[in-house]
């Protein structure tokens, strides 16, 4: 496997799982986020809208990137 495609395949697992974060961010509260993800505040009922917007953003970045890189090369025609 070339590297484009290990670049590529990388692109849409880390896109889907910043997506999938987000809707985590957007349905939990801070209090039931795992300890370990940005945000997570003992006690509280506050749900992260801006760093769900901020990963939902990032991962569509990823897969629009994936996208791209995955496009079959153009034909080059030859100047006369």
């Amino acid at each position: 496997m070339d590297r484009g495609r290990i670049l590529v395949w990388l692109a849409v697992v880390v896109g889907v799982a910043l997506i999938v974060l987000a809707v985590v961010y957007w349905v939990e509260p801070a209090k039931s986020l795992p300890s370990w993800i940005p945000g997570h505040e003992a006690g509280s009922n506050h749900h992260h809208v801006k760093h769900g917007i901020a990963s939902f953003l990032l991962g569509v970045a990823c897969l629009v990137f994936a996208w791209f890189r995955s496009a079959a090369p153009r034909p080059r025609h030859l100047a006369a």
